[in-house]
């Protein structure tokens, strides 16, 4: 558990690069489509999502990424991974939409069942919270 604290600077700096291409779209006239659930999907959170899943597996090419933008991964697959990344690319795609600024980036690395570090960035405000099991959480 503890040897993954030394990816936290890189987690914290994905974190920020997708609140980067999520602004770049906030800042457009964007489109909004639906998601087969119906809840709401733009450009934003998939541009977002590429960047993580992208840098994750440059940074952690053995763990596996969960992602709500992700293809459902069927559960008799994921019932098996020990260690996975878990992440929402654009938390408050309705917040997003009204442009209200209350939306942020997730990412957490989950081990075990339990979370054991974890990025949350707000791109509006630039607040980033980050934190790891053993170590505390702070405010950036």
């Amino acid at each position: 558990m503890n040897d993954h604290i030394t990816l936290l600077p890189d987690i914290e700096a994905l974190s920020i690069a997708a609140g980067e291409k999520i602004l770049a779209v906030y800042r457009t006239d964007f489109t909004v489509t639906r998601k087969q659930d119906r809840s709401p999907l733009t450009q934003a959170d998939m541009a977002a999502h590429e960047t993580i899943v992208a840098g994750l597996a440059r940074l952690t090419p053995d763990i596996p990424t969960l992602s709500e933008e992700s293809a459902e991964i069927p559960f008799e697959a994921r019932a098996k991974w020990r260690v996975y990344w878990l992440v929402d690319p654009l938390d408050g795609t309705r917040e997003f939409i009204k442009r209200n600024d209350e939306f942020t980036v997730n990412i957490a690395l989950i081990e075990d069942g339990r979370p054991v570090l974890g990025v949350v960035y707000a791109p509006v405000s630039g607040e980033c919270y980050i934190g790891a099991a053993g170590v505390g959480a702070s405010k950036r």
